[in-house]
């Protein structure tokens, strides 16, 4: 097979029944019955009946998302799928990436995002944080925009608003205090953005809001057993591959108030001679901004058996 990377997408994409497609794929049922039991609870029953507002959740959202992706991987192996060169995920995804790598295992995994959802959640009150994903500008304008918009609340607002998510090069999602984020899509359509769209989101995530969120994490991955990586494993905060568990715990902790610089990784999977990024789990997200990012780059996905059998042709 030719070289190739694996992507795995973060919250989002989920949707109720998103594995059905599966069947009863022995890799797949074996994966979410491992879940199930770090869990205590059938998250199969869950991902398979929802409902969709208890899908949407934080604190489910980030564990199905988790087990939805890693289930389509260890499909991927088991029908005879090659190991990717290197891996990497969008937010949460990088979780998925780091137990697809061998560092993390699922068992330790699935609660981990759990208490990282539940504690991202309780940092900032409900309906005082916002997101917004701002397209059609350079992510540079994004972040003069977000400072212009945080310099008419005037000194110690309190106010916060910051790039947090760079999807592609027009593609920017900012991320903080709600009365920030709503000023900050005002001045940004002023000063050209096609469009400035709110997100259904529970929390501003990636946004210096989370930072106390980000210590209690920091707590609970010091407990949590890592290894270093079999397969290269790309981070969202510093776009670098550690070896190091505590280099991962770091840049793990960073990533829960830092920006996901996304074109970044693209670009860093790039340079390393791979010119096909497959995205592994529910939905198309990821792959869009692939082929947004640098277009000479083929994508696939793999979420069903169909999609599976596609991208095996893809790399043959």
């Amino acid at each position: 097979m030719k070289p190739f990377a694996f992507v795995f997408p973060g919250q989002g994409s989920q949707s109720v029944g998103m594995l059905d497609a599966w069947g009863d794929h022995p890799a797949v049922a074996a994966t979410l019955a491992e879940a199930s039991d770090a869990l205590g609870e059938d998250i199969g029953r869950l991902i398979r009946e929802g409902p969709k507002e208890a899908l949407a959740l934080t604190s489910n959202t980030q564990p199905v998302m988790l087990v939805a992706g890693l289930a389509a991987y260890r499909a991927w192996l088991a029908e005879g799928g090659a190991e990717p060169a290197v891996v990497a995920g969008h937010s949460l995804g990088e979780y998925t990436a780091l137990v697809a790598a061998g560092a993390l295992a699922l068992a330790d995994a699935a609660p981990l995002v759990r208490f990282r959802a539940q504690a991202m959640q309780e940092a900032v009150p409900v309906g005082t944080g916002a997101m917004a994903a701002i397209l059609g500008m350079d992510a540079q304008r994004v972040i003069e925009g977000c400072a212009e918009a945080l310099r008419s609340f005037g000194p110690n607002s309190g106010e916060t608003v910051e790039a947090a998510n760079f999807n592609d090069p027009a593609q920017t999602v900012i991320a903080g205090s709600k009365a920030a984020v709503d000023k900050a899509c005002e001045v940004l359509k002023g000063m050209g953005a096609k469009r400035a769209l709110p997100l259904p989101v529970s929390a501003p995530f990636h946004s210096s809001l989370m930072k106390p969120a980000a210590e209690r994490l920091r707590e609970r991955l010091a407990a949590t057993p890592l290894v270093a990586p079999r397969i290269p494993v790309v981070n969202n905060i510093e776009v670098k591959v550690e070896t190091d568990p505590d280099r991962i715990r770091a840049a793990l902790y960073e990533q829960a108030f830092g920006p996901v610089r996304w074109v970044e990784c693209v670009r860093a999977i790039q340079s390393r001679g791979v010119t096909t990024i497959v995205e592994c789990g529910p939905g198309k997200v990821l792959a869009g901004l692939v082929k947004r990012i640098d277009a000479t780059l083929a994508s696939a996905t793999i979420h069903d058996p169909a999609s599976l059998a596609e991208a095996k042709g893809l790399l043959a």
